[in-house]
């Protein structure tokens, strides 16, 4: 083996992965501020918790559904074109919110149809921006090319909220200018980008079958697979099991009295330890095998949540919550980057939307256990629903030999090759 082939990429001396990193990036901001915003709005403009209801969940619908259209088109084109088309789209819409808001047009209606279209934007080519990574990353840093997307999406939990709340107390057109200005900014970085990948690194249109026979042909593969399966289910039930008691903790707080201030930041403390436990995922993903940090990470999540019914008041709950969520950047790096790597490139776009669509899927089960729980089972006994499902996806992790012995980042593409036919 060379001196060239043992040296380790390094992710900042990939200016593909860089005008990528900062287009993703942007696009997260506009789309995080768009989903602080615009139920608040629909609250301040109707005074109905309800109406605000349907067009929170309208938009995950849309969503969820167009998801399965994008990873057809992430599979069909050029995912860095489709990228580019995504930005160019999301700043028309967030154009749009911005003269709606300066001419006091933003009514239940026009809201209802903006979260749709930008839920929509999201389901079609959110898709290709992150089945494109592949194109750009080489699989021996795939893992700390997603810690490295866990201490983006930490920071942009911590800042969203804050600075949305800021903008939208100036006016909600501001929000919407500042949506534009980071929508142009991943149109820019979009188009740079095309300029700067090599052409085995573009993804070229070919001629397939129905889009309904590929979506079955994508899901197929994937549930064929004894390894992703297994990714599949764990992913869905700890998201489940976390969301549920994060839910049930703010809903609970805000029966006690607590402010909305308060209760915000505190979901902003949790993404600031979740941002430290991002730095530190590029070096144990790494140094340590995949395996053990899902092991310790879904562990210590459970831990966690069987602990939360134990404690009271905030900084309590937020030492248990810090503790629980400081090992998850790694181990979502170490999952979905194993899975990236392991699923083929003409595949990898409708496996991304199948893990976001059974993600998703369970994601609106969150806040519906969260609200019958705590009116049936009160906050200790809801807390305990939510732990013993983060324990039956730590038990799944552990009896499942493909995850349990996940190798160090470097060995994720012999260890995918075991399963390839299975």
């Amino acid at each position: 083996m060379t001196v060239a082939e043992s040296t380790p990429h390094r992710l900042t001396r990939n200016p593909a992965y860089l005008l990528w990193l900062a287009g993703d990036t942007s696009t997260g901001l506009a789309e995080s501020l768009a989903a602080f915003a615009i139920p608040l709005l629909a609250l301040m403009i109707t005074d109905d918790p309800a109406q605000a209801g349907v067009i929170g969940a309208t938009g995950l619908l849309l969503r969820v559904v167009t998801s399965l259209i994008g990873g057809v088109l992430a599979d069909r084109h050029d995912r860095l074109v489709l990228m580019l088309a995504g930005a160019v789209l999301g700043l028309v819409l967030a154009a749009a919110f911005t003269l709606l808001a300066l001419t006091d047009a933003l009514t239940f209606a026009a809201l209802l149809l903006l979260n749709a279209l930008i839920a929509a934007r999201t389901g079609l080519f959110g898709v290709a921006d992150e089945s494109a990574l592949k194109q750009l990353v080489p699989s021996d840093a795939m893992g700390r090319a997603q810690g490295a997307n866990q201490g983006r999406d930490a920071l942009l939990g911590l800042v969203g909220g804050p600075l949305g709340g800021m903008l939208l107390a100036a006016g909600g057109w501001l929000v919407g200018a500042v949506m534009a200005i980071c929508q142009l900014a991943a149109t820019v970085t979009g188009w740079a980008l095309l300029r700067t990948a090599r052409a085995s690194e573009r993804t070229l249109p070919e001629k397939r079958a129905s889009a309904l026979a590929e979506v079955t042909e994508g899901l197929r593969w994937l549930l064929a697979r004894r390894d992703l399966r297994a990714v599949l289910v764990v992913t869905t039930i700890i998201n489940l099991g976390f969301n549920t008691g994060m839910t049930t903790t703010i809903f609970a707080l805000q029966q006690e009295g607590y402010s909305a201030a308060l209760i915000g930041w505190t979901g902003a403390a949790v993404s600031a330890v979740m941002l430290v436990g991002a730095l530190v995922s590029p070096l144990l993903i790494g140094r340590v095998s995949a395996g053990l940090l899902m092991i310790v990470g879904l562990g210590a999540a459970t831990v966690a949540m069987l602990t939360l019914p134990l404690v009271e008041g905030v900084p309590a709950i937020l030492v248990v919550l810090g503790c629980g969520v400081i090992l998850v950047p790694a181990l979502n790096a170490g999952l979905l980057g194993y899975f990236t790597v392991a699923t083929p490139d003409h595949l990898l776009g409708r496996a991304n939307s199948a893990l976001g669509v059974f993600a998703m899927g369970a994601m609106p089960l969150a806040p519906l256990i969260a609200g019958i729980g705590l009116g049936t089972l009160g906050r200790e006994g809801t807390l305990l629903v939510a732990g013993a499902l983060c324990l039956a996806a730590a038990l799944l992790a552990v009896c499942s030999p493909s995850l349990r012995s996940l190798p160090t980042e470097s060995g994720w593409t012999e260890h995918a090759r075991r399963f390839d036919g299975s």
